[in-house]
């Protein structure tokens, strides 16, 4: 999977969500914290990541630092690729 190409379909997705102009995202912007989504946006970001990606996040993975930005979920997707 590419990188580049994982960020700007987050980035799609999230500004999407929350409707939110895609330009003022940046990689390291608290998804949460910032109030782009809620505990409902993460269950369908979730659903996205499977959609998306074929990947499936356990309980033990609903970290809530595996999806504080877009930089970390990008990691954890790079992370989850390595088992799949």
């Amino acid at each position: 999977m590419d990188k580049t190409a994982i960020t700007k379909e987050l980035m799609k997705y999230i500004s999407g969500e929350s409707l939110t102009d895609i330009n003022s995202l940046k990689d390291d912007t608290l998804i949460f914290e910032n109030g782009l989504l809620d505990s409902m946006g993460l269950l369908f970001l979730i659903e996205f990541l499977k959609d998306k990606y074929g990947m499936e996040v356990t309980d033990e993975e609903l970290n809530p630092e595996n999806f504080e930005s877009v930089n970390r979920i990008v990691s954890f997707i790079e992370s989850k690729s390595i088992s799949i």
